[in-house]
């Protein structure tokens, strides 16, 4: 379990391929891996991952197929890439964000950067079928960002992020242009209560 507040960028050193599983070692900034063995979980871009080793100053994951077809990590994991990392959430720990499980529901394109009158807008797409889980002042998580929702177009299957300075600062997302690709994972406290509250209405 992770809380959609990115604590730390890396950078990828290596990737490989071996019999359909990509190994992938990032190096993390100093002290973000303390304490950190094998067998932890850590939020890469928004994709959980199991630690799989830990080689000097990198963290090595094993990343299967099914995670790569169905997040960005298949196409973004080249050397010198940066990528958000979040180590999981400790019981105790501020929850300065929202629950989010590193299980990526679905990717979003960026299709416009809007930066007028000092703001800085992401507007995504999504297949529409998803847009039935984001509202305006919903929860998201963007390539492991925990973002409120500014604004809907559920019809084109569009939303818009307001970013902050501090946000654009210690992540990734203030490098996005048009056409990029973005992990989403939706509130799963949202997705329940709008799929059990069409379930009802459906009986009835």
């Amino acid at each position: 379990m992770f809380t959609g507040i990115v604590t730390a960028t890396g950078r990828v050193r290596s990737a490989s391929d071996t019999a359909g599983v990509q190994r992938i070692a990032i190096t993390p900034p100093d002290g973000f891996a303390a304490g950190i063995a094998a067998g932890a979980s850590v939020a890469v871009d928004g994709v959980c991952l199991t630690v799989s080793a830990v080689a000097g100053n990198a963290l090595e994951f094993d990343v299967v197929a099914e995670t790569l077809a169905r997040t960005t990590l298949g196409e973004r994991m080249t050397e010198g890439v940066t990528v958000n990392l979040e180590r999981s959430a400790r019981l105790g720990d501020e929850i300065g964000g929202h629950l989010v499980s590193g299980h990526v529901s679905t990717t979003g394109t960026v299709i416009a950067v809007e930066t007028a009158d000092g703001a800085h807008d992401l507007r995504l797409r999504v297949e529409r079928d998803w847009m039935a889980y984001i509202f305006v002042k919903g929860f998201v998580a963007l390539d492991g960002i925990s973002l409120t929702v500014g604004e809907t177009w559920p019809e084109a299957g569009e939303f818009r992020v307001h970013l902050i300075p501090e946000t654009l600062e210690r992540t990734t997302i203030g490098a996005c242009t048009p056409g990029d690709r973005l992990n989403v994972e939706i509130d799963a406290m949202t997705r329940a209560t709008v799929e059990t509250v069409t379930r009802i209405m459906e009986a009835q």
